[in-house]
């Protein structure tokens, strides 16, 4: 059984390892995430073309995907590099105080706006929570504030406000140059930090035009002002990333399963990608074998119909990248084999007027495939878009996207359930053009002799958004 969910592995040192990053790739990484919030645009680029060139040496497509830090809302350092905060006690955030110079009872904070967002009886979440604190006074430069939970707090941990409001932009300086970079190595995507609404999604699109880049957005859903414009960020986006650290502590955890639900439902119906991130198999940075609770968690995303699951630190600085990779391959391929993954395409499609005829043709060919005894799906695509229409149905039949651009293929590693190939059409009679396309399954070993097959394609050559043609073929 073909496993149809993608999974995304972020880079870093444990992936620098000799043949670390290989052992990912042929357990079954598909796109790989490059966390701009550490590491510089030499150590990106060094990671991109050893990918590229493991990918090309397996005859494997990777997908890049360059993850924009977004607006640093956190606390500067410690004199010595932590301090115990004790509930009850005071403790100041201050704008103006030296970046190297916190201890307990005040720190630095990067994020210089913070005065002008708050007000008395805020409260303000740190470390993902672990430290709360109610803000008492705003004076000057600085947020005078009471522990409410104490511990430990470390240098330059996030901050966020319970029930957002933040004023930060989703697009830094820093961010720009960052984009500028990943446009250079041709990255299939682009992930945009903290977006408050489709118009900061609309921004970023404009800096890849300007930038010549033809890469995919993804929003990370990571505010609560996203919650609130989730319609206009996923239709101003190409995919989107459910980024459950920052959006669970500024929601509430109690809701974070429901939003993640609701959100990968609401952008198949928008036929948008979706990833789901953060904390995933997340004792496996220590361990070499996965909780049960991490199973579960996998599990649930992939019968939500996640087009991808996402390791962050596991794969970029734990210390068994690869033993994660292959855990999390079989926990997909585990779900996935649940009868509740096959499902018709009448749901997807009850009601719904198509706008548009490549919808129509893939929608169509999601029903016979579902309904009618098919080994294969094949689209020959320009743009990625047929093949994208079809993986927002639930199946197990696997979906062979043919297409003469790189690019397109890059798009489509995030795609649940669609395995691109590299295809160019050398005949304009139909006849020749199948037999074509069956010698690549075959050569793929995608079909064998006997197996029946469903082809869309347009009726002319090399058109995007052509798609019109839908035909079944059996393998000779």
């Amino acid at each position: 059984m073909k496993r149809r969910t993608k999974i995304v592995a972020t880079l870093g040192p444990a992936s620098d390892r000799p043949g670390v990053l290989e052992g990912m790739i042929k357990a079954g990484v598909n796109v790989v995430r490059l966390n701009f919030s550490h590491g510089t645009h030499e150590d990106h680029i060094k990671r991109v073309n050893a990918v590229r060139e493991i990918a090309a040496r397996l005859k494997v497509n990777v997908g890049i995907l360059s993850d924009l830090q977004g607006p640093k809302i956190r606390i500067e350092k410690f004199k010595n590099g932590s301090v115990e905060l004790t509930e009850g006690a005071p403790f100041i955030l201050d704008s103006a105080h030296a970046d190297d110079a916190g201890d307990e009872t005040r720190v630095g904070i990067a994020y210089k706006e913070l005065v002008n967002d708050v007000k008395p009886k805020d409260i303000l979440l740190l470390d993902d929570g672990k430290i709360v604190l109610e803000v008492t006074a705003v004076k000057d430069l600085e947020v005078y504030t009471k522990v409410v939970i104490g511990g430990t707090l470390s240098n330059r941990k996030g901050i966020n406000l319970q029930g957002g409001g933040l004023s930060a932009p989703a697009l830094t300086d820093k961010d720009r140059e960052d984009l500028i970079c990943a446009a250079n190595f041709n990255t299939d995507y682009i992930a945009v930090s903290f977006p408050r609404n489709g118009s900061d999604m609309d921004e970023a699109r404009e800096l890849l035009k300007k930038a010549g880049s033809q890469a995919h957005l993804v929003a990370k859903i990571e505010r609560i002002e996203a919650v609130a414009n989730i319609d206009e960020i996923i239709l101003a986006s190409d995919a989107i990333m459910i980024a459950r650290g920052d959006l669970a502590v500024e929601i509430g955890d109690a809701k974070l399963m429901g939003v993640q639900k609701r959100f990968i439902l609401r952008a198949r119906e928008l036929n948008r990608a979706t990833i789901t991130a953060t904390q995933m198999m997340e004792s496996m940075i220590e361990n070499s074998c996965p909780t049960r609770a991490e199973v579960m968690d996998v599990s649930n995303a992939v019968l939500d119909g996640t087009d991808a699951v996402m390791l962050s630190a596991e794969s970029a600085a734990g210390k068994y990248p690869v033993e994660t990779v292959k855990a999390m391959a079989e926990i997909c391929i585990g779900a996935e084999s649940e009868m509740m993954n096959h499902l018709s395409a009448n749901s997807m499609i009850k009601n719904k007027q198509f706008t548009q005829t490549d919808e129509a043709i893939a929608m169509s060919s999601m029903v016979l495939a579902n309904h009618y005894d098919v080994q294969a799906l094949v689209c020959l695509t320009e743009s990625g878009t047929t093949a994208m229409l079809m993986s927002r149905v639930n199946s197990d039949i696997p979906i062979y996207a043919l297409t003469r651009h790189a690019k397109t293929a890059g798009w489509m590693t995030l795609y649940r359930g669609v395995e691109p190939l590299e295809f160019n059409i050398h005949h304009a009679n139909e006849e020749d053009v199948v037999n074509e396309v069956i010698a690549v399954l075959k050569e793929n070993q995608a079909v064998t002799e006997g197996d029946r097959i469903i082809i869309t394609r347009g009726s002319l050559n090399y058109v995007q958004g052509g798609t019109n043609n839908l035909r079944i073929a059996v393998v000779e």
